[in-house]
């Protein structure tokens, strides 16, 4: 960049210019009403566990078919985003999950729920590869994590929305109709969405401050590359290992967490969404402040690697007191644990997301994340089955949470032991 060119830049953002977070704001929607539709079985695992006799076992296999999908969807939908960008990556996935969402309604049995969730695991898993795609193309490198780390809240929106909207539709209505509400907002989202967006460069709301702003880094070739590539850099599966470790948890902590207030405390449908709404309101706070942190050492002359490392090692700490979780009576002190674990999970996961952008050419990232999020999913795959297993078995949760508590220091340790200076990728 030229020297003239630095004062431009460098007061963009003080001068003129935040629509880009307008598009941080749909970005979030989306996730908010991802994670609602995602939610809704572990919120209505009671009621339907007691409606058809579900065991431990039935539940994990309907978790296991939306992971399998999920998995299948991820990388397949890093792909479309390469090649089509954010605008019909995003509107291509969220018209077939909301649909498979709304199918939901209909189900009767275990196979006919793993056929709508199957379903809704090949639409949602394009959320993270088109959002990340548009913050790549709508945010500086030093503003992606922050970005990254507002629309990744959604997903604790949507969480805390999630228990206190449904059991309320559920007594006023039915579980079926709880479906077909909360489908209604996958629908106002793309009317808003194909709308408003574009690129930053095609809008007319863009100034030219901005889009200096916007495109401050050095440019790279928006070229797609091939997988096969791809899977021979040792940074693709620095970033894919860390999803396979933290992935896993947070899918428990998402579909399990409800029954496990449920049967430990003995809440019930009208009393256990307060503290699960509070649990990821904590997750809330973890997201936004971890993706916070990590820009700010950025800013203050710090590497993205240590950044985002130093980051992702406080909230690996942070994780460690679950362990004891079963061993609290007390119902809000455990919301307390659980939430530090939830929120530290976010952060660390606010900084992952980011690590694509900030070591690949802007026509891989959709890819990697892609391939990232398949092997998370596969990992969640394993934990599903596992979780059913153990609860089925022992009925005793402290295996799973002394796995959650190990396992995000695997996760920093692969990602660093694969790419140790977190240098830019030339592929």
């Amino acid at each position: 960049m030229a020297v003239a060119e630095m004062p431009v830049v460098a007061s963009a953002a003080e001068r003129v210019g935040r629509y880009r977070w307008v598009i941080c704001g749909l970005l979030f929607a989306a996730t908010a009403i991802n994670y609602i539709d995602r939610q809704m079985i572990g919120v209505l695992k009671p009621t339907l566990q007691a409606e058809f006799k579900w065991t431990e076992g039935d539940f994990a296999t309907i978790v296991f078919w939306f992971q399998v999908a999920y998995a299948l969807g991820y990388v397949s939908f890093g792909r479309v985003v390469d090649k089509l960008g954010a605008r019909l990556g995003y509107t291509i996935a969220i018209i077939i999950w909301t649909i498979s969402h709304m199918a939901h309604g209909l189900a009767g049995s275990v196979t006919q729920f793993a056929m709508a969730r199957f379903g809704l695991g090949i639409g949602e898993s394009g959320n993270f590869p088109a959002g990340i795609r548009a913050v790549t193309d709508w945010f500086p490198q030093r503003e992606r994590a922050f970005a990254i780390g507002v629309f990744n809240a959604g997903a604790n929106i949507g969480a805390i929305i999630t228990p206190l909207l449904v059991p309320a539709l559920v007594l006023a209505f039915d579980w079926r109709v709880a479906f077909y509400v909360t489908g209604v907002f996958g629908i106002i989202w793309l009317i808003a969405w194909w709308a408003i967006y574009r690129h930053p460069r095609e809008h007319s709301r863009v100034g030219a401050a901005e889009l200096a702003w916007i495109e401050q880094d050095p440019a790279d070739p928006v070229v797609a590359l091939p997988w096969s590539r791809l899977l021979t850099v040792r940074e693709t599966w620095a970033y894919a290992l860390g999803k396979f470790f933290i992935d896993p948890i947070w899918w428990f902590f998402l579909f399990w967490l409800p029954g496990y207030l449920y049967e430990r405390y003995d809440l019930d449908l009208k009393t256990f969404g307060l503290p699960l709404a509070a649990i990821y309101l904590l997750s809330d706070f973890g997201s936004i402040g971890g993706g916070y942190m990590s820009s700010r050492l950025i800013k203050a002359g710090r590497s993205p690697n240590f950044a985002r490392k130093a980051t992702m090692l406080l909230c690996a700490i942070c994780v460690v007191p679950i362990y004891f979780a079963q061993s609290i009576d007390n119902v809000w002190m455990a919301v307390l644990v659980i939430g530090l674990a939830t929120a530290a999970h976010q952060a660390f996961s606010a900084n992952l997301y980011t690590l694509p952008s900030d070591i690949f050419p802007r026509g891989a990232v959709g890819s990697v994340v892609g391939i990232g999020g398949t092997i998370g999913a596969i990992g969640g795959m394993g934990m599903a089955w596992f979780t059913g297993h153990i609860l089925d078995a022992t009925g005793s949760y402290a295996t799973l949470f002394a796995i959650c508590a190990s396992a995000y220091f695997i996760a920093l340790l692969a990602v660093h032991l694969l790419s140790p200076r977190l240098a830019r990728v030339e592929v």
